[in-house]
């Protein structure tokens, strides 16, 4: 199996965010959903799967840098080709090759977990069972993604989702997910080898944005037009929620950028719950009002105003 760093196209030295963001870019361009019928793109799909499971993984990173395991995550086989006996630049019996060992003892890049039974079924890859065979495995986890409308990652939805194998799935998205969040489906990755339990396939979410609301920890913001006359004299407007549209009162004078709270009326998470930011914009109409001109033009010239103050001198 290929070197996983090369399968990812990676530098030995990448970062755990560098390795993170090539496996999501490649996992998304490969992904069987978007090239079906394709086998060569979805064998490639499996191999950048089984690298990233290696190098996401903190602790198997760490055995394959220093050799304890090989590509596909399998003990490696450090001794394979050598004789054991006298002759030929063997390594010798068992017992000469690790005498004097005591468990925990470092001898080279290999450490003693037991007895000899042990440490020699870890170096070969071999397990207890009959014919020395390697003891049940576990399956690959499989990532997958989904995008999403904003209103359903906010109010909780169900999401198909076409796995490998062709199996079509109901995937419960919980209500207020967030970008990027990854759902666990247990014993939908790949088959276990061996007779070991499958993997899991991770299913990251994905959000599309929304024309107006915006997300901001729990809270949603959304900007609100409101007229001149709205603004300076007040009124009561309705305004979308998540859920069903809400009246609120504009109070006299405001300004554009004045922000109101509609406390509960934000993402729900278990028992918390975010609030409703609204921030409102005053728009003038769209063609020139010349009554509404000619009044300003005279209520101008004795009712001027700063407002501006703060900016002079910075």
């Amino acid at each position: 199996m290929k070197n996983p760093y090369q399968t990812l196209g990676l530098k030995k030295s990448a970062s755990v965010a560098e390795i993170k963001k090539t496996y999501r870019r490649l996992a998304k361009k490969l992904h069987p959903d978007r090239n079906p019928g394709d086998r060569k793109i979805a064998t490639r799909f499996k191999q950048i799967s089984a690298a990233y499971s290696i190098l996401g993984d903190k602790k198997q990173r760490a055995k394959f840098d220093r050799g304890e395991i090989d590509a596909s995550g399998a003990a490696a086989r450090p001794f394979a080709g050598a004789g054991f006996g006298g002759g030929g630049g063997g390594f010798g019996s068992f017992e000469e090759v690790f005498r004097g060992f005591k468990p925990g003892q470092r001898r080279g890049k290999f450490r003693m977990q037991g007895g000899g039974d042990d440490i020699f079924a870890e170096l070969f890859g071999l397990g207890r069972g009959r014919g020395g065979h390697r003891g049940p495995r576990r399956g690959q986890d499989i990532l997958y993604s989904v995008s999403i409308p904003f209103l359903d990652a906010a109010r909780g939805s169900q999401q198909k989702l076409r796995l490998e194998t062709g199996k079509t799935l109901k995937v419960r998205i919980p209500a207020g997910v967030r970008d990027g969040q990854q759902i666990r489906l247990s014993g939908q990755g790949q088959k276990g080898a061996a007779g070991g339990r499958p993997g899991d396939a991770l299913v990251e979410v994905r959000i599309q944005p929304h024309p107006f609301f915006e997300r901001q920890g729990d809270d949603i913001h959304i900007a609100v037009p409101i007229t001149l006359d709205e603004a300076v004299l007040g009124a009561k407007i309705s305004i979308p929620t998540l859920g069903k549209p809400v009246s609120v009162t504009v109070p006299k004078g405001s300004s554009s950028g004045r922000k109101l709270r509609l406390k509960g009326k934000g993402i729900k998470r278990g028992k918390a719950t975010g609030d409703q930011i609204v921030s409102l914009r005053i728009v003038l109409p769209k063609k020139g009002d010349r009554e509404l001109e000619d009044f300003l033009g005279t209520w101008r010239r004795s009712h001027a105003y700063e407002v501006r103050k703060d900016l002079k001198g910075r």
